[in-house]
This record gives structure tokens, C-alpha cells and sequence, in this order.
């Protein structure tokens, strides 16, 4: 299916790797322009390298950090100058530490906060204006399975994601007709995340090596197996085309069934 994103113009955040990157990779196979962003500039380098391998649309980075506003903004005002325009947005992030409540501090909070909810607040204020402009806006904003049923030791995200959820299904009414806002919700997928979560869990003693963590976290996805990023950044590229023109302010799952509510 021909996705109608040639020449298309977008903004994939934290996309140096994972979640972000598949996006990314999606969207540029399918003729967007990407422009990249994360805070490891080396990491950045080879995440573009990568993408243009294969990309049929120009690609471009950033180095960012998105807890700082001021870089931010510069980030969708270079974004706009490279393609001259914005057309679709895709808001990503690292996630915060696995903690529980009695190891988690006051900071601890407010840094998950800035992390996962006011990046996206800081790129949507920037990038709204030019989002109205263009034909076919969109912003899908990756979340997480954790906004529909916690899971344990992810306190910080359990909490906090919601807010993103909420923003979503707010501003899609305020800002349709011409601009549509949808959410994923990655279940368990291969990603740099799920290795640091997985290696936590080896010291704390729940398994013993990566391959005994892989496996029991499938255990309860009815496909029997984790997710490939690919699977979720297909998924990115399709809500962010015309041929998802009437889809606006859901949470689409992408987890192989995980989740039960």
C-alpha cells in the first residue's frame, strides 16, 4: 500500500534508537523527511547513517535534549527550515528507571515528568503552528501499555505516562479538523529499554541470564513472543498517512494482544 508520504516533511523525537528510530525508519522508506533528534551525539550520527541507507526521502539530526524547552524549540525551528514545513509529528522519549515507590525520591518525579509529558508539551506549543499550516498534520505520540494496566516495578511510568494519554484525547478535539492526534501503546517490544529493564531484573536476582527474561516476558502475550520495533513504527507510519484520514484521538495497542482491558 503506497501511504501517500512522498515529500512529506516529519519530526521523530528520542529517535537515535528504538521505538523512535523504527518510526523514523518507517516514515523515510515510505519518502518522508525525517529530521532525527536524541542527546547522544555519536549514537545520533549512526542512527542517521543508518536511515539513509535505506531512506527514499532527505534525512537529518539534531542533538537534543528534550527536557530543556530552549532546545527544544530550536529543535522544530531547524526542523522547519530544512524541509520548509511540518506535516507530522511523532513524540517519543526514553523512559524513566525501573523503581519502586519507597526507592523513588522527590526529584526522581519531577524529572519522569519534564521527561515524558512536558517534551511533548514543549514540541507540540512549538510545532502546532506549523502543523496547522500543512495539509495533512498529524502527531502520534508513543506511550506506553503501562497508561491501560500498570506493571510492576514501572512506578515512574505507570504514573506519569497518563498525563500524554489525557493531552492526546484532549487537544484531538480541540485541534481537529485540522490537525489528528492518536497514541501507541508499545506493549513489550525488543527495544534498548526492555535490555536495561531486563539486566535490572538480573541483578536483582528475577533471572538469571537475558535469554530466561525474554522468554518470561512473553509468557502472557497470547502471540508468544515480544514485539520488534518495526512492528510499532509500520504502525506510526500508517496513522500518520491519509490513509488513516479519519482516525483521531485514539490509543491503538500494539502488543500482541497483552493487554487485557
Amino acid at each position: 500500500m503506497d501511504l501517500d508520504l512522498d515529500g512529506n516533511s516529519a519530526l521523530v523525537t528520542a529517535s537515535s534508537s528504538g521505538l523512535g528510530f523504527a518510526s523514523a525508519q518507517a516514515l523515510a522508506e515510505e519518502g518522508a523527511n525525517v529530521m532525527l533528534c536524541g542527546r547522544d551525539e555519536e549514537r545520533l550520527a549512526d542512527a542517521r547513517a543508518e536511515l539513509a541507507e535505506t531512506a527514499a526521502g532527505e534525512v537529518r539530526a539534531t542533538p537534543t535534549d528534550l527536557t530543556d524547552p530552549d532546545q527544544v524549540s530550536r529543535l522544530v525551528s531547524e526542523t522547519v527550515d530544512a524541509f520548509g514545513g511540518l506535516d507530522h509529528l511523532v513524540t517519543s522519549s526514553g523512559g524513566p528507571p525501573s523503581t519502586t515507590f519507597l526507592e523513588t525520591d522527590e526529584q526522581d518525579w519531577y524529572q519522569a515528568y519534564d521527561l515524558l509529558v512536558m517534551s511533548v508539551v514543549w514540541t507540540l506549543e512549538n510545532a502546532h503552528e506549523h502543523l496547522l499550516e500543512s495539509e495533512y498534520g498529524t502527531v502520534t505520540c508513543i506511550t506506553s501499555r503501562t497508561v491501560r494496566e500498570a506493571a510492576d516495578g514501572l512506578l515512574l511510568s505507570n504514573s506519569v505516562r497518563r498525563g500524554v494519554i489525557g493531552l492526546v484525547k484532549t487537544v484531538s478535539r480541540e485541534f481537529a479538523p485540522e490537525i489528528r492526534v492518536n497514541a501507541v501503546l508499545p506493549g513489550t517490544i525488543e527495544t534498548p529499554r526492555i535490555e536495561e529493564l531486563v539486566e535490572a531484573n538480573i541483578e536483582r536476582g528475577v533471572y538469571d541470564d537475558y535469554e530466561e527474561g525474554l522468554t518470561d516476558l512473553a509468557a502472557d502475550i497470547p502471540m508468544d513472543r515480544i514485539g520488534e520495533p518495526r512492528e510499532l513504527g509500520d504502525i506510526v507510519a500508517v496513522l500518520s498517512s491519509p490513509r488513516a484520514s479519519f482516525v483521531n484521538g485514539v490509543a491503538v495497542p500494539i502488543d500482541g494482544g497483552l493487554l487485557r482491558s
